[in-house]
């Protein structure tokens, strides 16, 4: 955005478009270039080369080795000089007025300039014309004959419409096996295969195991498609929102300008460009003013490049009369013929051969495969030893591999995963009705996870739309604002001056309506925020607005440049003096400058020491406020000396250059958005550290950074200035706020950053979006999960390097949206801190469903050591395991997805999980240094991606590596998704808990039978008992005899008994696991309704899968249980609650929560513009 003393183009008269542009003036000696370098010398085309032994400050007096002078502003200058990956080349263009200017441009890669065919930048105009068909006017544009309609309507048919084609797409499939090769499916899938083979090696003996295979390799699939279904509908909602609004431009065709599809386009098409504009198409330009477009989406270069219509360079991508489609125009307007279209553009030849910056791993996710990974290890590793153990007690290889498979099933949990997509899931569907798109399914957790964000502040936290609020003019200041807070008078429209401000903010203004024949209120302006907000402002007070144009036509015009900074027109408007009158805006010291009177109630006064002291207090008060200031001056004309019938020139410069009449001072308020305020106070007080980077002023930045809470502090400056101290006497501690200016990010050492990010509230100003990528790159240095919002092509790489890219729908460029995870349909800020609490409530809640899932892996587990180690009768089988992880555990686990805080504020009072502090820094950066280097390509410096094959084996390979086990066993700083306090609950606390519950129920039923302990433990020892085909059992002491089919009913109900019993006693879990700051005994245990549901329909299906025969054959279940043996585990459930109310009182006297601390000056109420603009909603 412009500063406060800046003011963007608009529109010129035709007649303005014929002159050819060149750089801003820069002096010589250039610093880049030391003496004796080589220049090569463009004249009449031919290069030659001299070397540079004397430079001078101005043309003409640029002296060569051989004395040879230039003189003509046709020659140029070009010096060549190398880096690592690029060259460099600068133009130094020699001016008898302006002196050396120079033009800076950098070639793409080898690779890309081997894409590019272009020659029409080497042809004249009139080449050009002939060889297209069309015709175009270079003195007067607007007049341009163009193309015909008709021969436009053909050429579309036979080329085709002004579209890239898609790049070619990978099969859906493709993308369902990326999920579907994720190490937990591979674990399930192997392990399904291995009980397909056990079956086909003993079908009798495994005949279960075709269900248990199945199912397994079921899952696998199943967890893969949740995922990728999710991502699917993302991505086809983006299509969606891309079709509805087409991107338009504007033609000139049989000398009328209409407004277009840009698919319409076609190559021979004359098309007019302004600042804002997309390039539609690659263009010849052939008439410009002011004319500057943004080519880093091709280039790489920050900097706007001036375009006109001469050119003597043969890179196409560095020509000087070329734009190029899908890039920017930041300032200026100009005509041009259109000469590639659709995929013959630049954009379509290089397209898919450009990389951006590789995207980092979610914080959920590397959390959850170390979670994975540690799981499969152990039940990788537990299954081996088993299976060596089982092979030397029974000597059975198909019987000890059939309970290593067992083991491994029990520890791992099957339904985790999808557990944890369908919570993700319901999450992402809960924040599309905030207003947030998420593109990345695991990005809905990172939000919550965020411990600073770094956010735009035009049309993110204000409404991009300039509003006129403060008028100083005949000495005296008046307010159009409501706000008591702004000083002055009252707005009168019949105060001194203040006519005159409305017809320099009507008149000095080349804003242009899309429709005339509406109220302005409902009109679109094309045109910048500034000048908008000042043609609403007159047309409030101006009746007859849209006739001004015609009643006083404008004759001569100087459009807005970053030199002069000043905007003049001259109209025909008559005075006692002359006809003819002359208006001036700009920035204010630079408009103060020229001016030698200033206007007052009566007359015009010479311009006094006083009068340069109450404008300098008065800007400064305006600026103060945020506000962008512009100064006002006119002159009336004398006609004797510039007649009715005057004729200007730029170039002659016979037009008035000083001596104006000062008017006064406007300001103009881009307001915050309702609720900004409130979202970044939130913000602050969850813990997140949120940083403005803007291209504005550091003083309006700071001020608007006040307004909203995101400055509440004192920087270093004001507490030198309130202590009357020398700033370098004030010590680090004394201050929190720092404003850095971008001029200073590219000279900070690690050391600088550091101390930067040290502080609570910092603002970037005046910054570059290569500075954005800077600012993102050294905070995750720092151990920080970034979030970056982002809309320009520019911030594609940020937002793709941030943990978090968020993109905005309305004003984002389909680059940002496609580099970021995370879209805000309303472009709102406020929509941010929702998708943040969203984001900490599913973290919450995804730690309390996997505390509560992996709890019952205990009690799965201990049976199946107890079958090899005492022995006993297996008392829980791996289908029943089956049944449990994707049964009522996996629907109670989903309960969780509509848990609702515990406490209304708590989530926002608590600290980010990962807060950044000295130890964590030193954490971080010590595991980053113990990482292998990547690898560099040498000719790109690019990052050298591995093969597939080799990432998936780099995965399966991790747990054996040392730095996996360094990094497991290191201590972490803050709260992970699954801790130390979490493995004891589960594994050690409730798990045993559940098992002994588990166990004695299992013992009682077969007490039932008759067989105690002992004798369960003497049958399983000989192997042979407990089958259907197993011999008679006789015991004459204990009076026992049982058959075969007895036995096995036993066993079965006993299975059965122990399965209920995980059921059971995993509800009381469920009400256990959804507390951490309170006890879970209160009416917060009936606030999430689903959890009924789901245990319900959880109950239900356990019921079918014991008693209702067709199941228990599958299952090997028995439906002859009675329902007395549910006592048990219920009694051991009244235990588990018990016990959950005693732990969590002792922790919270041990380990007090810790909230975050408060912070003094936050206004948490509506702005007066919050307020206005909420009761325009209402």
């Amino acid at each position: 955005m412009p500063s406060t003393d800046a003011e963007n183009d608009a529109p010129a008269d035709p007649d303005d478009l014929n002159r050819t542009q060149t750089p801003g003036p820069v002096t010589l000696p250039d610093p880049s270039a030391p003496a004796g370098v080589t220049f090569r010398l463009n004249e009449d085309g031919a290069p030659g080369a001299d070397e540079c032994t004397e430079r001078t400050p101005a043309c003409p007096a640029v002296t060569f080795s051989d004395n040879k002078s230039v003189e003509s502003s046709e020659e140029r200058l070009t010096l060549l000089t190398e880096t690592d990956n690029d060259k460099l080349e600068k133009e130094y263009f020699c001016d008898a007025e302006k002196g050396v200017t120079v033009a800076t441009t950098t070639s793409p890669s080898k690779k890309t300039r081997k894409e590019i065919h272009i020659t029409e930048h080497l042809l004249t105009l009139e080449q050009l014309c002939d060889q297209l068909g069309t015709a175009a006017n270079p003195q007067q544009p607007g007049q341009s004959n163009g193309l015909k309609s008709d021969l436009a309507s053909i050429r579309l048919q036979e080329h085709g419409p002004n579209i890239l084609t898609p790049p070619k797409q990978r099969h859906p499939f493709f993308h369902y096996l990326d999920h579907l090769r994720s190490m937990f499916n591979l674990l399930l899938i192997i392990a399904g295969i291995l009980d397909f083979i056990l079956l086909s090696i003993d079908p009798e003996g495994n005949r279960s195991n075709i269900y248990l295979g199945a199912i397994l390799i079921v899952v696998a699939f199943l967890n893969a498609f949740i995922e990728f279904y999710q991502m699917h509908k993302s991505k086809k909602i983006l299509e969606s929102f891309s079709k509805m609004v087409p991107q338009k431009c504007h033609v000139v065709r049989e000398q009328t300008l209409v407004q277009l599809p840009a698919a319409d386009l076609v190559v021979g098409d004359v098309v007019y460009v302004n600042q804002g504009d997309k390039v539609p198409a690659d263009i010849f330009v052939f008439a410009s003013t002011e004319l500057k477009v943004d080519n880093s989406s091709l280039t790489g270069e920050s900097d706007p490049q001036p375009r006109g219509s001469y050119n003597s360079l043969s890179n196409p991508l560095e020509a000087t009369n070329l734009l190029f489609s899908g890039t920017l125009v930041v300032s200026g307007e100009g005509y041009g013929i259109v000469i590639k279209t659709g995929d013959s553009t630049v954009l379509g030849q290089i397209a898919g051969l450009t990389a951006g910056e590789e995207k980092n791993p979610s914080p959920l996710s590397q959390e959850i495969d170390r979670f994975v990974k540690i799981i499969a290890t152990i039940a990788i590793v537990t299954a081996i030893i088993f299976f060596v153990v089982s092979v030397l007690i029974y000597h059975n290889a198909p019987f000890a591999i059939n309970f290593a498979i067992g083991v491994f099933v029990a520890w791992v949990p099957q339904g985790l995963m999808a557990t944890v997509t369908l919570l993700l899931t319901i999450a992402a569907k809960r924040l599309t009705k905030h207003n947030v798109l998420v593109k990345d399914l695991q990005g809905v957790e990172t939000l919550g996870a965020i411990t600073l964000l770094a956010t735009d502040k035009t049309g993110t936290l204000t409404r991009n739309q300039m509003t006129v609020t403060n008028l100083w003019t005949g000495l005296q200041l008046y307010t159009t604002s409501k706000n008591s807070q702004n000083q002055g008078l009252p707005f009168n429209v019949e105060a001194p001056g203040i006519q005159e401000m409305l017809a320099i903010s009507s008149l000095c203004s080349r804003v242009k309506f899309d429709r005339t024949d509406i109220p302005m209120e409902e009109r679109q302006i094309l045109g910048d925020a500034t000048e908008t907000g000042l043609i609403r402002f007159a047309a409030r007070h101006i009746e007859d607005l849209d006739q001004r144009s015609t009643t006083y036509p404008k004759v001569f015009e100087i459009p807005f440049n970053s030199e002069r900074k000043w905007h003049m027109t001259i109209h025909r408007r008559a005075h006692r003096d002359g006809p003819l009158t002359l208006y001036l805006k700009g920035a204010p010291e630079r408009v103060l400058r020229i001016c030698s009177t200033v206007f007052t109630a009566e007359n015009p006064v010479p311009l006094t020491d006083q009068h340069r002291q109450e404008f300098q207090s008065t800007y400064e008060y305006m600026a103060s406020l945020g506000h962008r200031v512009l100064a006002f001056a006119q002159l009336q004309l004398p006609g004797d000396i510039y007649p009715e019938d005057y004729n200007f020139d730029r170039d002659a410069g016979n037009y008035p250059s000083g001596d104006l009449c000062f008017v006064g001072l406007v300001s103009l308020e881009d307001p915050p958005k309702h609720g900004v305020r409130e979202a970044i106070g939130r913000c602050r007080e969850a813990g997140i550290q949120v940083v403005m980077v803007t291209g504005d002023h550091p003083l309006t930045a700071e001020a608007i950074g006040r307004k909203i809470n995101l400055v509440v502090s004192e920087t270093r400056d004001q507490v030198a200035k309130r202590t009357r101290r020398p700033i370098e006497d004030v010590a680090d501690h004394e201050y929190s706020a720092i404003v850095i200016h971008g001029e200073s990010i590219d000279g900070l050492t690690e050391h600088d950053w550091d101390h930067i990010f040290s502080k609570n509230e910092i603002i970037f100003a005046r910054t570059s979006p290569k500075h954005k990528l800077q600012i993102v790159k050294h905070a995750q240095s720092m151990g920080h999960i970034v979030g970056v919002t982002g809309d320009g092509v520019n911030d594609s790489p940020a937002l793709k390097k941030a943990d978090l890219g968020i993109a905005m729908h309305h004003t984002g460029s389909d680059v940002s949206k496609e580099a970021a995870a995370m879209i805000l349909l309303d472009d709102n800020f406020s929509s941010i801190v929702h998708g943040i609490e969203q984001g900490r409530l599913i973290f919450t809640n995804l730690k309390k469903s996997i505390q509560y899932t992996v709890t019952h892996s205990t009690p799965e587990v201990i049976p199946n050591l107890l079958y090899i180690v005492v022995p006993l009768p297996l008392p829980l089988s791996a289908i029943l395991i089956l049944a449990i992880d994707l049964g009522f555990e996996l629907i109670i686990s989903l309960s969780y997805a509509w848990e609702p805080p515990e406490t209304k504020t708590g989530l926002m009072k608590l600290p980010p999980r990962r807060p950044i502090t000295e130890e964590s820094i030193r954490q971080y950066r010590e595991r980053m240094a113990r990482l292998p280097a990547p690898m560099i390509d040498p000719e790109t410096g690019e990052e050298i991606q591995p093969s597939r094959l080799r990432r998936v084996l780099r995965v399966l390979g991790t747990p054996l590596t040392r730095l996996f086990w360094l990094d497991l066993l290191e201590k972490k700083n803050g709260e992970v998704l699954v801790d130390g306090g979490l493995l004891s609950w589960a594994y050690l606390e409730f798990g045993t808990l559940e098992a002994l519950s588990c166990l004695t129920t299992y013992f009682l039923v077969l007490y039932r039978w008759g067989i105690t302990p002992a004798i369960a433990r003497e049958m399983a020892k000989t192997g042979n008992y407990f089958k259907e085909t197993s011999p008679l059992y006789e015991n004459n002491t204990a009076g026992l005899r049982l058959t075969g089919e007895q036995q096995y009913q036993a066993l079965c109900e006993a299975q059965s008994a122990f399965y209920l019993a995980i059921m059971i006693s995993q509800i009381f879990n469920a009400f256990a696991c959804k507390t951490k700051l309170r006890l879970p005994l209160g009416k917060h245990m009936f606030r999430n309704r689903t959890t009924f549901y789901c245990i319900a329909g959880g109950v239900a299906l356990a019921m079918l899968v014991v008693y209702v025969p067709p199941l228990n054959y599958v299952f090997l279940s028995e439906y002859h249980l009675s329902p007395i043996y549910w006592l048990v585990p219920i009694a051991f459930g009244v235990v588990i609650i018990a016990y959950a109310c005693l732990r969590i009182v002792v922790l919270r006297f041990i380990r007090p929560v810790q909230w975050s601390p408060d912070i003094s000056g936050l206004q948490m109420y509506p702005t007066v513009w919050s307020q206005q603009s909420a009761g325009k909603v209402a």
